[in-house]
């Protein structure tokens, strides 16, 4: 983005395509206002309109080990359709938030909508 004289429209993400397996299948990006020129494995692309289960979860990075089953927890309980599919969101920036147990994470689990 730099190279390109652009900046993230928002905060970084990670979209996982199923759940962690060998090999993971994850995309990581940021929003931005307009298209880039592709460069390498750096490309456009979009995130799918889809339903959610959401939840932030606050505390270190490590901890979200122990989230996200608490939120799959949730969604069984509502007898949501899993779908495999999820993806983070970084609201907080650790070179700006220096405490780890001030980071904040959105946690959103795909679920089927029908």
């Amino acid at each position: 983005l730099k190279d390109q004289g652009l900046s993230p429209a928002g905060r970084m993400f990670s979209y996982h395509h199923r759940r962690p397996s060998d090999p993971f299948d994850f995309e990581l990006g940021f929003p931005v206002a307009k298209a880039i020129a592709p460069s390498g494995r750096v490309v456009n692309g979009t995130l799918p309109a889809e339903t959610v289960v959401r939840c932030v979860y606050q505390g270190p990075y490590e901890g979200l080990a122990q989230a996200w089953p608490a939120l799959q927890d949730r969604v069984r309980e509502k007898k949501y359709t899993e779908t495999g599919r999820f993806w983070e969101r970084y609201l907080t920036n650790p070179d700006e938030v220096k405490d780890p147990k001030n980071h904040r994470t959105e946690l959103n689990w795909v679920v089927d909508s029908k």
